[in-house]
């Protein structure tokens, strides 16, 4: 089922670069986008966009309005009448208790955290995403002090809602980034 969306990629990446001014933060948006679009493809063909816009606007809201974050995003999505990336949205922020329903919001949920773990994962390694394996990703999660602000039950959870094992998700990642490894600053030394 193909949901609709009026929504471009182009018109999510301006209100992006008007709300978030830290690269950090854009980066970080710009790699769940990759890997929302990526599970899309595999999991939802038709869809990317869709998927592509929900990973890129997660945290939009997060550096200008942190104490707000997701309410901005989500009420500017609804006003937009994105309703299903705004259900999205609201949903990757587990604090709300609102449930990941549709596949869109379920991808989401097991994106975020784990798209950021495998960056932190490239951070340290010289040869970056270009030599990572998803054993070596795997591994690090066991390290509560690697990476410690990343909620590891939320990579499980999202995983299991998803239905995919954790490997076959980090491989998906990975062949996501691994293209825009220099963007992302994940290409190593």
């Amino acid at each position: 089922m193909t949901t609709s969306s009026t929504l471009t990629i182009d018109t999510a990446r301006e209100l992006l670069t008007a709300w978030t001014p830290g690269l950090a933060l854009r980066r970080h948006a710009r790699a769940v986008e990759l890997t929302m679009r990526k599970l899309a493809a595999e999991l939802s063909p038709g869809e990317e966009e869709m998927f592509a816009v929900a990973g890129l606007l997660h945290d939009a809201d997060y550096e200008q309005w942190p104490d707000e974050h997701p309410q901005r995003i989500v009420a500017w999505l609804r006003e937009q009448q994105e309703d299903v990336i705004a259900g999205a949205v609201a949903a990757h922020y587990t604090h709300w208790g609102v449930p990941a329903e549709t596949l869109v919001a379920k991808a989401l949920l097991a994106a975020d955290e784990l798209t950021g773990f495998v960056c932190a994962c490239c951070y340290v390694r010289p040869g970056g995403i270009s030599t990572l394996e998803p054993a070596s990703v795997l591994k690090k999660l066991k390290d509560k002090k690697f990476a410690a602000k990343v909620d590891r039950q939320e990579i499980e959870i999202g995983c299991q809602l998803l239905g995919v094992e954790a490997r076959q998700l980090v491989e998906w990642i990975t062949h996501a980034l691994a293209p825009h490894a220099v963007e992302l600053g994940i290409q190593g030394t």
